[in-house]
């Protein structure tokens, strides 16, 4: 694999930096972090850039919240100007070291997302009988750091950017331990070594694509797997038998021992195709694909909590329908107009009776 290398003059470069601001900003343009930036935005962006050329930069305080998303997660905030580093680290990297993942990795990618990884796994299912999906337990929070950093020097070889990757993942708030053993691995491994990626950050997104990347080349090009795809830890591969795919389960099994991960043992699943499958937030068989319906329900308890904020003049009509016109547009890709109208035709918004 040939390193890439060179890329620090763009990375800092002050029309990168400037651009990394826009992206950082968007959709925040109101929020007092971002208006403070501003202020001074020509002296702050060039106190950023001496502060990457000189290696002084130093990541500030994650703000931590909760959400809940089927399941509570822990979302890490970086500070305004943290972010827009990440940007400016991403622009010139990203693309070159995305063109290095398989096909089929579609989270956080231009060109793929949740509904083409959607479609294609139909289009696999109209071919093939039987599917395996499993998932990686605690998959952020488990990512280990110094392998992490091994992946990095194995595709790059410019010091000062692996230095900021570095700088950046040292940053991340300390996660607890797993708690899972693994070959000579004793009870102060699980103290001292490091692991865990906060949920939030742009850099994020990318390294937990490329944290699995070897285990995608090793499923397509090793074990000959045709029809795989992974949507961060989400894996699904399809074949013709199960004890195929009961095989495969067990490369990754063992690949995933030398990435310090597990699967989620509750959530292996081998099973003919054609009975549907919950494919990240659809119901997908060979000739639909639905809603899954605690989606809808999860997006009318949001509606009505919309409903009371504009009440009390907390947010505006616009912003009640660019939600729903999302909403929208994720559903429109399922066969789900019934689910459609029961989340939708209940709640009305006054003044003017509907969000339309």
């Amino acid at each position: 694999m040939k390193r890439i290398g060179n890329l620090w003059g763009k990375v800092t470069a002050f029309d990168n930096l400037y651009r990394a601001y826009r992206q950082a900003r968007a959709g925040k343009g109101a929020r007092s972090a971002v208006t403070r930036f501003e202020l001074e935005l020509e002296g702050n962006l060039f106190e950023l850039q001496k502060a990457l050329r000189t290696r002084t930069y130093r990541p500030g305080t994650y703000y931590l919240f909760e959400i809940y998303d089927r399941k509570p997660r822990t979302i890490a905030a970086a500070p305004f100007p943290d972010r827009v580093v990440h940007h400016a680290l991403m622009n010139p990297i990203e693309p070159i070291l995305d063109r290095r993942l398989i096909h089929d990795c579609y989270a956080c990618r231009v060109g793929k997302g949740v509904h083409a990884a959607v479609r294609r796994y139909q289009a696999w299912a109209r071919r093939y009988p039987y599917v395996l999906k499993v998932d990686v337990r605690k998959y952020f929070p488990s990512i280990d750091h110094d392998i992490l950093k091994a992946k990095l020097r194995r595709r790059m070889k410019d010091r000062n950017v692996l230095w900021l990757f570095d700088t950046i993942i040292d940053s991340a708030p300390k996660a607890p331990s797993p708690g899972v053993l693994f070959p000579d691995d004793d009870l102060v491994t699980l103290m001292e070594r490091r692991c865990g990626l906060p949920i939030g950050n742009l850099t994020s997104q990318f390294l937990g694509n490329l944290y699995l990347d070897d285990l995608d080349h090793y499923l397509k090009e090793v074990c000959g797997a045709r029809a795989y795809l992974r949507y961060v830890d989400d894996l699904i591969l399809l074949g013709d038998d199960k004890r195929y795919l009961r095989e495969l389960k067990g490369e990754i099994d063992d690949f995933l021992i030398g990435e310090r991960l597990r699967l989620h043992p509750d959530k292996v699943l081998v099973q003919p195709t054609n009975i549907g499958l919950d494919v990240l937030g659809y119901r997908v068989s060979p000739d639909r694909i639905l809603l899954r319906r605690d989606n809808g329900y999860r997006y009318r308890r949001r509606l009505w909590a919309m409903q009371r904020e504009y009440r009390r003049g907390g947010i505006a009509i616009g912003d009640v329908r660019a939600s729903v016109a999302a909403w929208l547009g994720h559903i429109r890709h399922a066969n789900s107009l019934g689910l459609c109208q029961a989340v939708l035709y209940p709640v009305s918004f006054t003044p003017g009776n509907g969000v339309g």
